[in-house]
C-alpha cells in the first residue's frame, strides 16, 4: 500500500513537472506576439503624451513672450528708474525684464521705419520703458489685472500696456486644446488597455488546459500565476523600452522637419514620459496576466472547451 502511494506521488510529481515545463515553454513562445502588440500600443500612448507635453510647452513659451511694457514719465530720475527695474526683476511673477532708454527706443524705431523722425521733429517723443516678460502661470487676465494695477501705482510710471485680447484668446484656446487632447488620450488609454488585455488573454487561453492540470495536481493559484505575472512584467519592460526608442526616433525626425520644436523641448519631461511608458506597460501587462489566469483557474473543467 505504501509503495502504491509513493508511486502515485511520484507520478503526480512527474505530471506536475511536465506541465510546469510545458507551460513555461509556451509562455516564452507567446511572448513575442504580446511584446510587439504591447510595444505598438505603448508607442501610440507615449506619442499622445509627447504631443500633450509639447502643446503645453509651446503655450507657455507663447505666454512668456507676451509680456507688458511699462512706460515711464518724462521727468523720471535715473535712480528711481533703476530702483523700479530692480523691483520688477525681483517680483515672483516676472521671468525677465529689460530697460529701454528714450535714445534706444528712437534708434530702434529708426531701424524699423528707415526714417530719422527725431531730426525731423527736433525732439524725441518716445518715452523710456521697461519691457517685462511674465511667467506662464501668471499669464491670465486676473493675474495681469492686479500686476498692472500694482506697477501702475508707482509714481514714475506713466502707463502699463499689454495685449489683453491676445492673452484672453490664448487662455481660451489653451483650454479647448487641452480638453480635446485629454479626451483623445483617455479614449486611447481605454482602447489600449482593452487591446492589450485581449492579446494577453488570448495567449493564456491556449494554455488553459495546462493551467487546470497544474491546479488539479496540487499547485496553488499563486504558484501558477507567478510565472505569468513575472513574464508580464518582463514583457511590459521590453515593450516600454521599444516604445520609448520609437518615440525618440519620431522626435528626432520631427525636430529635423520642424526645428522650432527644439526651443520648447524639455529633457526632464521626456525622461518622465519614458519612465511612465515603461511603468504603464508593466502595470497593464502584469495585471492583465494575473486577471486572465485567475479567470481560467476558476472555470469548471467542462467550461474550458468553450
Amino acid at each position: 500500500m505504501v509503495i502504491k502511494v509513493k508511486q502515485l506521488k511520484s507520478k503526480c510529481t512527474l505530471a506536475f513537472d511536465m506541465a510546469r515545463n510545458t507551460l513555461q515553454s509556451k509562455i516564452k513562445t507567446s511572448s513575442v506576439t504580446v511584446v510587439m502588440s504591447l510595444s505598438l500600443v505603448l508607442f501610440l500612448l507615449a506619442l499622445v503624451g509627447w504631443v500633450f507635453i509639447n502643446a503645453r510647452l509651446i503655450v507657455n513659451h507663447v505666454k512668456e513672450n507676451v509680456g507688458f511694457q511699462v512706460y515711464l514719465k518724462e521727468d523720471a530720475p535715473q535712480p528711481e528708474i533703476d530702483k523700479l527695474k530692480k523691483t520688477i526683476d525681483a517680483a515672483t511673477y516676472i521671468k525677465s525684464a529689460t530697460y529701454k532708454s528714450k535714445e534706444e527706443a528712437a534708434e530702434e524705431m529708426k531701424q524699423k521705419t528707415g526714417d530719422d523722425f527725431v531730426t525731423f521733429l527736433g525732439f524725441n517723443p518716445l518715452p523710456s520703458s521697461i519691457n517685462a516678460n511674465i511667467k506662464a502661470e501668471y499669464a491670465n487676465p486676473d493675474s495681469l489685472a492686479w500686476i498692472e494695477k500694482e506697477i501702475a501705482s508707482e509714481k514714475i510710471v506713466r502707463e502699463v500696456v499689454y495685449q489683453k485680447v491676445l492673452v484672453e484668446n490664448i487662455n481660451k484656446n489653451t483650454q479647448k486644446i487641452s480638453a480635446i487632447i485629454l479626451f483623445f488620450s483617455a479614449l486611447l488609454i481605454i482602447i489600449a488597455v482593452a487591446l492589450i488585455n485581449n492579446t494577453i488573454r488570448l495567449s493564456i487561453y491556449s494554455k488553459r488546459f495546462l493551467l487546470k492540470t497544474m491546479y488539479l495536481v496540487g499547485a496553488t493559484q499563486s504558484f501558477i500565476r507567478k510565472p505569468f505575472i513575472i513574464n508580464g512584467v518582463i514583457n511590459g519592460v521590453i515593450a516600454g523600452i521599444i516604445a520609448d526608442i520609437l518615440v525618440v526616433v519620431f522626435i528626432i525626425a520631427s525636430n529635423k522637419f520642424i526645428p522650432e520644436l527644439l526651443v520648447v523641448q524639455n529633457p526632464n519631461y521626456l525622461l518622465i514620459l519614458f519612465l511612465v511608458t515603461i511603468l504603464l506597460g508593466i502595470l497593464i501587462s502584469g495585471l492583465s496576466a494575473a486577471l486572465s489566469v485567475r479567470k481560467y483557474l476558476r472555470l469548471k473543467a467542462e467550461d474550458l472547451y468553450f
